[in-house]
């Protein structure tokens, strides 16, 4: 069903049949299916050694492509005015709804540590049933955490591995996302007060901070892996802080290519004070990206 739509002086769409655009024959819910099914398959095998991560590189592969040809689209379809009030709205809610989702994601990871750390590995030491010490246990086992949960899981001979210290790396990369949530403020109140030169210088060392980022974290981890003995392989402890700071390194990722596009289009002219949502959406993720990691850095790094 096509909207009507009509343009104020400004370009912005404005509303005047009350009709919703309803997209069809699209292929992208197809193969955006197809992507996660392939990334997903290739993650459970890379992970269980079943087969390299080929499969999984092409699944990350298939996902940038799925977000370049779907955002594509869209973006398209709103520089030609197809979108309404009522549109806008839904995007909105579709936006607010994806961000539940990823806090539900990550409350489940936050969750396997919390229950790791607090619950299990005490018990396993005698706060629980404490026969469990004697028949189940290997010698030498200590309540402490971190663990590597059963001896000689660590690549080093006598089982051991270092953490990484909170006040190193993690400390700078806290700073850096703080910084990066000032800058994106910044540069929307100053697409909301017309102010383009400024969006535009703001914008951009927002994503770049983002990209710095990922670099130390990438630092971090080749460090981990080669000196501390730590590993995803590195027992209860290892697979928890790969698999909540690995997810949230690929979220940054997302997130600061997200800001790059939005700045390309912003550079581009698009946008106006009234209506830019698009950036609206990628400023609510980037701050939540900023929070999720304030949980880490407390919970995995410090504490």
């Amino acid at each position: 069903m096509a909207t009507m739509t009509a343009h104020a002086h400004d370009g912005t769409p404005q509303t005047t049949g009350g009709k919703y655009y309803v997209p069809h024959d699209s292929p992208w819910p197809v193969y955006g299916s197809a992507t996660l099914f392939v990334l997903m398959i290739g993650l459970c095998g890379w992970l269980n050694d079943w087969y390299g991560p080929w499969l999984f590189a092409l699944g990350l592969a298939m996902l940038f492509g799925l977000f370049a040809g779907w955002f594509g689209v869209v973006i398209s379809e709103h520089q030609k005015g197809m979108y309404d009030l009522q549109v806008d709205k839904s995007f909105r809610m579709g936006m607010m709804w994806f961000i539940f989702s990823e806090v539900m994601f990550f409350a489940a990871f936050f969750g396997a540590l919390f229950y790791a750390r607090q619950l299990s590995v005490p018990w396993l030491g005698g706060d629980g049933v404490r026969i469990f010490n004697k028949l189940l246990l290997w010698q030498g086992f200590e309540n402490t955490w971190p663990t590597n949960g059963p001896a000689k899981l660590s690549p080093r001979d006598d089982g051991s591995f270092e953490t990484i210290p909170a006040f190193g790396l993690p400390a700078i990369n806290t700073a850096i996302l703080l910084l990066s949530g000032v800058t994106v403020t910044i540069a929307h109140h100053a697409l909301r007060e017309g102010k383009r030169k400024i969006l535009n210088i703001f914008l951009a060392a927002t994503f770049l901070l983002g990209f710095l980022f990922v670099a130390l974290q990438i630092e971090e981890y080749h460090h981990a892996y080669t000196e501390l003995g730590l590993k995803l392989s590195t027992g209860i402890y290892g697979s928890t802080f790969f698999m909540l700071t690995g997810f949230h390194g690929f979220h940054v990722t997302v997130g600061a290519i997200m800001l790059l596009v939005i700045w390309l289009r912003t550079m581009s002219g698009h946008f106006t004070p009234q209506r830019h949502f698009a950036f609206e959406a990628v400023a609510w993720y980037w701050h939540f990206v900023d929070v999720v990691w304030l949980g880490l850095f407390v919970f995995v790094y410090w504490v």
